[in-house]
């Protein structure tokens, strides 16, 4: 009698050995293998690496981009109308950009094949505002008639302004243009009696050539009769088409970053200055506190829900904006705005408790 062979394999059956050949085989060949490509998204910022950038940053530091697939790049930008232009272009695939200026562009491009869309409403108000010096004698919008006002040609306070002057029955002011950089200098210096800008970057650029704020008048569009929605992103047609999980996937995570940067400001601008490293820490967190306020988490972002953009006020803003911007065609709501990749409501409670 043979003694039994001691080889284990010997004793296994034939089926048995080729599932564990081809199993180990297979384990073998994925380890050898890359991780599942992400998909590359190109984003742009309407403007520079400040404080409120840390709402997009964010996510790109916690790893929440790559974490939904996504291989994000965010880019600064040089204002709204440059953001919109480039989406449409292809250059980008999202971005950042002011509502008026994205609704500019449908009605003044109505044959363009690339007309970009918003998805999510982040500044639900707009910021602009009108700045002024208090030595001016500049107290309510009735003052600015007959004034000398400066702003840079796209400024979108300077473009809404017909709607501001409409709604507080402001004449007719006398308009000076200059560069970003100067818009402050010649407000301080008395070149100009007032200015328009975003109030968060305005103020602050004011009190950094030497005005204490207290010396400050701020008119804020929101506070005088204009609801115009603020800066939303916007992704670009091809993407809708060819990509639609990565604008769901790339809003979700964005909107995780957004609660955390909302929910700890301060601690937030580290991820701006990675970025920009010269930039003034404690300047931004100011800048990131106001932003968050005034226009992300204003009451009427509370009231209408974060994100959201309702029917009946972006009807009346495409109407005001058709008007102000002399627009080759009247904005259509419809074609400018699309809320169906939005987050589910549970993942966009995102705003802070409201201050007391």
């Amino acid at each position: 009698m043979r003694a039994k062979d001691p080889t284990p394999s010997k004793n296994i059956p034939l089926f048995s050995r080729r599932t564990g050949l081809v199993l180990g085989a297979a384990l073998a060949l994925g380890a050898a293998m890359p991780a599942a490509a992400q998909t590359a998204l190109k984003f742009q910022l309407d403007w520079r690496f400040e404080g409120p950038a840390a709402l997009f940053l964010a996510s790109t530091a916690k790893g929440y981009y790559k974490a939904a697939g996504l291989d994000v790049t965010i880019d600064a930008g040089n204002g709204s109308g440059g953001t919109v232009t480039r989406v449409a272009s292809g250059t980008y695939d999202m971005g950042f950009a002011d509502m008026a200026a994205l609704m500019e562009f449908h009605a003044n491009n109505p044959d363009a094949p690339n007309k970009p869309v918003a998805v999510m409403m982040v500044y639900n108000n707009t910021p602009a505002a009108v700045i002024a010096l208090k030595k001016s004698g500049i107290t309510k919008p009735a003052d600015l008639t007959g004034k000398k006002l400066g702003a840079p040609g796209f400024d979108a306070g300077r473009r809404a302004f017909p709607i501001f002057s409409k709604a507080n029955g402001v004449g007719a002011v006398n308009w000076t243009s200059m560069d970003p950089p100067l818009r402050e200098t010649m407000l301080v210096r008395g070149d100009v009696d007032a200015i328009t800008g975003f109030s968060f970057t305005s103020m602050l650029n004011v009190e950094a050539r030497g005005v204490n704020l207290n010396d400050v008048v701020v008119l804020p569009y929101a506070e005088h009769g204009v609801k115009l929605y603020g800066n939303a992103i916007i992704v670009s047609p091809k993407l809708i088409k060819d990509n639609p999980a990565a604008i769901k996937a790339f809003l979700s995570a964005f909107a995780k970053g957004a609660k955390e940067v909302m929910a700890s400001p301060d601690a937030s601008i580290d991820y701006v200055k990675a970025r920009d490293g010269i930039i003034n820490v404690d300047l931004e967190k100011r800048r990131l506190r106001m932003a968050i306020d005034a226009v992300v988490a204003s009451p009427d972002a509370r009231r209408e829900g974060f994100g959201q953009a309702v029917p009946g006020r972006l009807a009346l803003m495409a109407s005001q904006v058709s008007d102000a911007f002399n627009t080759k065609t009247r904005v259509d709501p419809a074609a400018v705005w699309n809320d169906s990749f939005l987050p589910a409501k549970a993942e966009l409670n995102i705003l802070p408790p409201a201050k007391k």
